[in-house]
Formats: structure tokens, sequence, C-alpha cells
């Protein structure tokens, strides 16, 4: 096994709750009491393979690899929502979806009503009542309440300047950015999916607030569009990846197509290209903050803001996809260095997720906490350190249908579909992951550490754990008032 390989492995074991390196406190390495700058930066659609430092094949982020070789990688990272809007809204409040009512862009399921045995709000019904009968159940926005305080408006109370570049997500208020872009040139509420210019624009103007903003504490919120539909790039990039998969063994290119469930060469070529723009984005931000000899007091975080789609990623051998509460949905790779501070090669399994980046930014910039909402997540620093936090369990909550794969179930044809997103509420402590099935309120229970692929429910052999987590996650639903819908669909025609 070469060394690369001898890696990936580390990383996967650790990344399945395994081992936890780094946990250990260690001498030397701490923060400094002045306020770190702050740059996060969040890919759109991202799987958590699809980095060389989590194993790709056939991708390249030397950049990416780099500054998580700089730092610390989690290996047990997560969004908070199983797409994009709920999990923004989750990092920028620290507080959990049932609480911004916020699951999905549109606010209805997608996918044949007639398959979905719960009447929820469902964007192909015809049937107006009984749409209208599914919304009086619970509430769904997609936009952000201005009442929610964010990271900027936490942050501002530490004198933090501040600027989102990219994709926002959450509706017209830009809640307290001093700043506010969607490309880096224009305005701060347009779309530029599928733009080929417009990771390098965003980057041209992060790179000008970090200079503008050198001598004084700022958060930079680098929000790409890409990885996202549809895939676009540029030209000689694409045909780059071609030429490297044409080149590539057919055992290796054998082992590329199991990763990526559905697989087509064209389509992974420009999906390689658009992840190349980003790691060049990360060398251009990385580059700027040493340059500027930044980097001792500058934290410097990458995530992604669900997992991959089952068009280009590599998601094996998670089950799901974007839009799912299983693994392949919310599992992302997650990275950040600070030079001087964060050890350089610290792996922690430990499970970290989008609410915990509030109060830890706050912790770290020495701001106040919001008192006029909960604060769902855990200051995460300790970790950064080599120290442990106290081991408690992460949640979802997802009350809507979203054709794709991960749940499979029988049409009366004898015809086998499946869900990515269904009714349930899901959640993981350690290597253990539960999932409540809210069709008929059924549970599994999965050992993330022998089981990544969520395929061998073992809640009958272990049942005192089964009863404390199932507390746990009642109570939760309670506690955060989780909408579960309990209306049969009369539309259903499944058994």
């Amino acid at each position: 096994m070469n060394q690369s390989a001898l890696l990936f492995a580390a990383l996967s074991f650790c990344s399945l709750g395994i081992c936890d390196m780094g946990v250990a406190a260690e001498e030397g390495l701490r923060a400094p009491t002045d306020k770190p700058n702050i740059i996060f930066i969040l890919v759109d659609d991202l799987g958590w393979q699809d980095v060389g430092y989590m194993g790709a094949k056939l991708f390249e982020t030397p950049n990416i690899d780099q500054l998580a070789a700089d730092g610390i990688n989690f290996t047990q990272a997560y969004s908070s929502g199983p797409n994009c809007a709920p999990t923004r809204a989750c990092l920028m409040t620290g507080t959990y979806t049932p609480r911004t009512q916020i699951y999905t862009p549109g606010g209805k399921s997608k996918g044949d009503p007639s398959w979905m045995r719960l009447l929820v709000p469902a964007a192909e019904r015809k049937d107006k009542k009984l749409n209208e009968q599914a919304r009086e159940q619970f509430e769904i926005t997609n936009n952000l309440s201005a009442d929610f305080i964010c990271i900027p408006e936490v942050l501002k109370q530490s004198g933090y300047t501040s600027a989102r570049l990219g994709k926002w997500h959450l509706g017209g208020d830009t809640q307290g950015f001093d700043i506010s872009s969607a490309d880096g040139i224009g305005g701060p509420h347009e779309s530029f999916y599928g733009n080929i210019d417009v990771a390098e624009n965003l980057t041209n103007r992060a790179l000008q607030f970090i200079e503008d903003n050198k001598d004084k504490p700022f958060f930079l919120y680098l929000s790409h569009w890409d990885v996202h539909t549809p895939y676009q790039a540029r030209g000689p990039i694409v045909e780059k990846y071609q030429a490297k998969l044409d080149a590539m063994p057919i055992a290796e290119q054998q082992e590329l197509k199991a990763r990526i469930p559905f697989y087509n060469k064209s389509r992974i070529s420009t999906y390689a290209a658009m992840i190349e723009g980003v790691d060049i984005s990360v060398k251009r931000v990385v580059a700027t903050v040493d340059e500027l000899g930044l980097g001792e007091n500058t934290i410097i975080i990458f995530t992604s803001d669900n997992g991959g789609v089952h068009a280009v990623s590599q998601l094996a051998p998670l089950r799901g996809m974007k839009g799912s509460l299983f693994e392949a949905g919310v599992r992302v790779p997650a990275c950040a260095r600070w030079t001087g501070q964060i050890k350089p090669g610290r792996i922690s399994g430990t499970p970290i997720a989008s609410v915990d980046f509030l109060p830890t930014l706050a912790s770290l910039g020495g701001a106040p906490l919001p008192t006029t909402q909960p604060v769902d997540g855990t200051d995460i620093s300790p970790l950064f350190f080599g120290h442990q936090i106290k081991e408690r369990s992460l949640f979802w909550h997802f009350p809507l249908y979203l054709r794709g794969i991960g749940l499979d179930f029988d049409l009366p044809d004898g015809k086998t579909t499946s869900w990515r997103g269904f009714p349930s509420t899901s959640l993981v402590r350690g290597k253990y992951k539960m999932i409540q099935f809210l069709e008929d309120k059924s549970f599994a229970l999965y050992d993330l550490s022998q089981d990544a692929g969520e395929q061998n429910n073992i809640i009958d052999s272990m049942p005192e754990l089964a009863s404390r987590l199932k507390k746990e996650m009642s109570a939760w639903q309670k506690k955060t008032n989780a909408p579960i819908p309990s209306i049969p669909n009369p539309e259903c025609i499944l058994k």
C-alpha cells in the first residue's frame, strides 16, 4: 500500500469514529489573546470524498489538501441540513432546522405525491385543497427571519468587519454583513449557478476585502456557487480531465465508476474542472493571507453545505445523496488552518456540524452569544488545540419527501423506486447513528464504525442504547417543536 493509500485508510477509520488522533492536550499551541481574522469558505454540493485529502480519485485539490495538512482535518464532519438552504440557516444562526423552519428550497416535497404515505406539501400535487391542508400542519419558510442573530451580528459586537461574497439562499435580509455581494461585482441577491467566471470574481473581491481590512479583525464568508449544477467550466480545464480519464488504467476507471452511482465521462470531467476552480480560489486566498503576514492571526475554515450529488460525487460506501439524512447527504469534508496555533497534521474524528460554527467563532472572537435565540451548537475550538469536547448528540429533522436514491420502496406494479429525503429524524452520537422513519414511527440504529453504508440495523441487539437514544430524540423533537406529519395521504397508492 502506498503512502497516499495509507493516509486515506487512516482518515477513513477516523471518519468512522474508530480513532480521534490529536485530541489529547498538547503543549505549545494555544489561541492567542488577539482576535483572529476569520475566513469561512463554503462550497456548494461538494461531497465528502470529492477532495484529494479524503481520497478523491481523478479530482485535483492540492491547495485544499495543503490547507488540511497545515491544520486540522475533521473526518466526521456534518452539514446540519441535507441541502443548501437549511444548512446555511443552521450555520448562520447556530440553531437547528425546526427553529428556522427552513427544510428545503421551495418548501415542498418533490416527487410523485401518490408515493407519499403522509400528507405533506408537494410541488407536483395538482389538488390545491390537499396542498393547503398539508401546509396547515406546520410552518415551512424559505427566508431566514430577521429576528435571528447571525454570525456577522455576533462578531460585530467584538469589533469585526464582515463580508458575505457568494451564495446566500436565505432571503432578502443580509443579516448584518457590512458587504454583501452574490458575485463579487454586483448586489447581494442574484443567482450565478453555472457561471464559469463567478468563482474567480468572488475571489478577486475577497482578496480586496482582506487587503482593505488587514489592520483590523475581519470575518470573510466566501460562499461559492460551485460545484452546484448546472455543470459548466472552462473548456481547456474540462479537456484536461477528459484526457486524464482516458489515460487512467482500466482498473482505476472501474474503481471511479463504482464510487459514483451515475457515472458519465463528460459530466465528471466538467465537475472535476469546477472543483479545480474552487481549489484555485483557496490557493489565492491562502497566498494573500500569508503575503500580508496575517497567517498567525487568521483562521481559515473550509467545508461544504451538504453531501454530494449521485451524478458526480464519489459517495460510496455511504448511503443516500444530497437531500438525504443518510450519511452521504450530510457527511462533508471540513478542515481548518491557523498558522502557529493549530498543529499541522492534526486529525479529529469527533463529530461536528454546521450549528457549531456560530458558538465557535464567537468564542474565538471574544463575542457574547445571542440571548434572544437558543444556541444549539457547541464551541468546538478546543479540538483545534488538541483538547476534547463533551460528548453530545447531533440532530437532523426533515418532514418532507425528495425523490432520489437512499430509501427503496415497492410500487404496486412490482417496480422499485426510492426517496433520498423522507419524513424522518436522525441523530449521531459518537459512532452510532439512529433514524426514526416518521411514516410508521419505526427506528433504525447503525454502528458507523462497522457499517458506514447504513445497511445493518442493529437496534434489536442493543436495546439499552436504543432506548436511551429514542428518549433523547423524543426530547429533542419536543424541545425544538420539530414538525411531525401525521395525516395519512389520501392520494397514496402504496400498501
